[in-house]
């Protein structure tokens, strides 16, 4: 719509709940529309219609077949100050009765036939129309698809002003028209913007935003309203290259989906927001099946904000948690290389489902089989392009996985395909799910990055990571952890937990720790908003007894301060698993799910206390006298570098092999390593190792033994039957005389720090 409209419906829509810059934050239900029609060609206004819904309490006790009744009454009846008033008794019947309403009000003027709604802001029609109609399954009139955002058209003239700050009550002062300051609402001088408003309110602002329609189109403005807001009404899938650039300011993530949620239903969610072509991205979790979580990418910033304030919106029984996500993210997820998945994807309208657990040696033609109608049934499934609209996933040496995605034309083919699920397909039954091109790109991207054949690390420390995986020292322990919740805990279990701390606890603070499966595990986060008050809570609570609300089971909870860089990391998908352990047992790592390290004795300590000893070689000449060939390295003990929390910077570790001494709280792969030294002459520790077997493979072996310690292949030297290696940093001698005091070649070895 290019040319100028002949009419304009200037719309105001009204809640239970919030109103002003909050309209439709709280998903309360529509109560009031009130409209006013503007002749644009002779400036000239209608009278004021209101349309109150008023749900009828009878029809929920008792069934009636009779249609919505409509009553129509005069002002003097709901002394809201409209011309014509109307009730009715649902949102479906004030949509179409609005629409209907509006239809006969522009054909009796005969002034023209095109007409547009014209609101204050997005939040009428994006927020609170579409959002209710979608819940409920509505059919939403054509005439809500298209409208004029008044501030946008207002802004164009005044182009200093800030949009998010207009109102119809400041541009009515911008345009130095005649506003009773006494009676007239202000949103942005209103204190409760939470609060239902008045009845008059509604008519008031729709008579203002009129005034402002005919402002504006008279002179010296004489604006034109051409190029309406448009509202998405398909969700269009589509595919997305790795090389795209897609903006950070345009992407969401929506967090605790149903696991058979699709993308038509994350855009149903986000109805009256346009979403971009192939924007809906399911996440899947390392076993390859949806974790609930979804990355959306929008076609602005504008409707990205709007998203963002359905946090905690419901899709059918569960809320949905809304946050902000970067256009890195959603790359990772629906970003694809392969032409091959493009040219599948190319179709449009097509209806994707993925087959999983195929034979190996599955066919084509077996597939087309197993969707073709059996004996004795009526139900037709033709997949869309027979052999062309079946894509097999294999790895990158052309070896099936077992899974497959199939097209289909429509909703229907698609629906009597899923009937098949867990079907026999050969000697295998076959699990079928509704996918979406996001889903195609993901599981492509993950199989083809796949290495063939694992691959063991090098036994060089080269490989290993340079930098500490471990969150960095002291950060504000400002978090609480939780952990031992019973598995049927909801966040309102977790906040009732907490009584008072509730209120120190930061916006969308409490994070619960999922296990692989997805399933609770126990644990949880929560940000407080300050330190003390964390320690407090710690104190209070601990071991204190929770209840859930959805089991008769109720558990003691140990809670415990901890930092937001532990948190992040668990949350991440990290690892954090600090245990004790002595030379006698395994050490446990992480799952990448394990707890963290909190401040408690049922955790790695903040740091290990030593009495000093001495050391075992005290003098460079006894030193040399036993290996003249290099007595010229460091003999004397060193102080453990600083950088890390759990053996304080100032404490000596002078540390004799036969003395018993904890571990430290990780492994070689967790811990931060420290250069390797260029030359032989730099600082660097001994070990030697008496006792080795003759008949051993000679260095190769001493280096499997000793991987994961700082120590280069050319500093092993074989002496006869012993072995002296070099360590670029005391502390790799330290950690290793309890690992390596083990049975390469089947032979006991004493290991003896130099």
């Amino acid at each position: 719509m290019t040319a100028q409209v002949d009419y304009l419906a200037v719309l105001f829509a009204a809640t239970s709940g919030a109103s002003g810059e909050l309209l439709g934050s709280d998903e309360k239900e529509l109560v009031r529309l009130v409209w006013q029609l503007v002749d644009v060609k002779n400036k000239t206004l209608s009278k004021v219609n209101e349309l109150l819904i008023k749900p009828d309490l009878a029809d929920l006790t008792e069934e009636k077949e009779e249609e919505d009744v409509v009553a129509e009454g005069e002002e003097e009846e709901s002394g809201s100050g409209a011309d014509c008033v109307s009730t009715t008794t649902s949102v479906e019947a004030a949509l179409n009765l609005f629409h209907l309403h509006l239809t006969n009000e522009v054909n009796s003027a005969g002034a023209g036939t095109s007409v547009c709604l014209c609101t204050d802001g997005q939040l009428h029609i994006r927020q609170v129309i579409h959002p209710e109609a979608a819940s409920k399954n509505i059919l939403v009139p054509d005439c809500f698809y298209s409208f004029f955002d008044l501030r946008k058209e207002f802004k164009k003239h005044f182009t200093t002003s800030d949009l998010k700050a207009l109102n119809a009550h400041l541009m009515a002062e911008s345009l130095s028209l005649p506003v009773d300051g006494s009676n007239m609402w202000d949103p942005s001088a209103t204190e409760d913007p939470s609060a239902a408003l008045p009845a008059e309110v509604a008519v008031q602002q729709v008579q203002l935003m009129a005034s402002i329609v005919l402002a504006l189109l008279s002179d010296p403005f004489d604006h034109t309203f051409s190029n309406p807001e448009r509202v998405s009404e398909k969700f269009e899938g589509g595919t997305c290259s790795k090389m795209e650039k897609v903006c950070d300011n345009t992407v969401i993530r929506a967090r605790g989906l149903p696991w058979q949620s699709s993308d038509q239903d994350i855009a149903r969610f986000f109805r009256g927001l346009n979403i971009a072509k192939g924007g809906a991205a399911l996440c899947l979790n390392a076993q390859g099946r949806r974790n609930g979580e979804a990355l959306v990418r929008f076609v602005s910033e504008e409707h990205r904000d709007l998203a963002l304030q359905r946090h905690k919106h419901h899709m059918g029984n569960r809320y949905i948690e809304v946050y902000k996500a970067t256009g890195e993210d959603f790359l990772k997820i629906a970003g694809g290389t392969s032409n091959e998945v493009a040219m599948f994807l190319s179709r449009e309208d097509q209806i994707i489902v993925r087959m999983r657990g195929l034979p190996f040696t599955a066919t084509p033609e077996q597939v087309l089989a197993f969707f073709s109608p059996g004996d004795g049934t009526q139900e037709m499934c033709p997949v869309s392009g027979g052999k062309d609209g079946i894509l097999f996933v294999r790895y990158p040496d052309g070896r099936p996985t077992g899974d497959a995605f199939v097209l289909f034309s429509c909703e229907e083919h698609a629906q009597c395909a899923l009937r098949k699920h867990k079907e026999i397909l050969g000697k295998r039954y076959i699990e079928l799910f509704k996918s979406t091109a996001a889903e195609v790109q993901q599981v492509l991207n993950r199989y083809s990055s796949a290495p063939l054949i694992p691959v063991a690390p090098a036994p060089l420390v080269s490989m290993l990571p340079t930098m500490s995986l471990l969150p960095p020292p002291g950060g504000v322990r400002d978090c609480l952890r939780l952990r031992g919740l019973p598995y049927t805990a909801s966040i309102e279990d977790i906040l009732t937990f907490l009584g008072e701390f509730t209120h120190d606890i930061r916006p969308h603070g409490v994070h619960m720790v999922l296990n692989q499966q997805g399933r609770p595990s126990g644990d949880c986060f929560i940000q407080m908003t300050s330190a003390e008050r964390a320690i407090q809570a710690s104190q209070r609570l601990h071991k204190h007894v929770m209840s859930s609300q959805r089991g008769a089971n109720s558990r003691y909870v140990e809670v415990f301060p901890c930092s937001a860089e532990e948190m992040g990391l668990v949350l991440m998908g990290g690892s954090l698993s600090h245990t004790h352990t002595h030379t006698h047992t395994r050490s446990r790592s992480g799952t990448g799910l394990s707890p963290p390290p909190c401040k408690s004795r049922r955790l790695s300590p903040p740091s290990y206390s030593f009495t000093p000893a001495p050391a075992v070689l005290p003098t460079e000449a006894a030193a040399a006298a036993l290996y003249p060939p290099i007595g010229q390295v460091l003999l004397t003990p060193r102080p453990l570098p600083p950088g890390h929390a759990y053996y304080p910077a100032s404490a000596q570790l002078y540390m004799n092999y036969t003395a018993y001494y904890p571990s430290p709280p990780g492994s070689p792969t967790t811990l931060g390593f420290f250069p390797s030294p260029s030359s032989l002459s730099s600082p660097g520790g001994l070990v030697r190792m008496p006792g080795l077997t003759y008949n051993s493979n000679g260095v190769k072996d001493l280096i499997s033994a000793v991987q994961g310690y700082q120590g280069p292949a050319e500093s092993v030297s074989l002496l006869s039957s012993s072995l002296i290696g070099q360590s670029s940093g005391g502390e790799a001698p330290l950690m290793s005389l309890p690992a390596l005091m083990t049975k390469p070649g089947g032979q006991y070895l004493d290991l003896t720090l130099l």
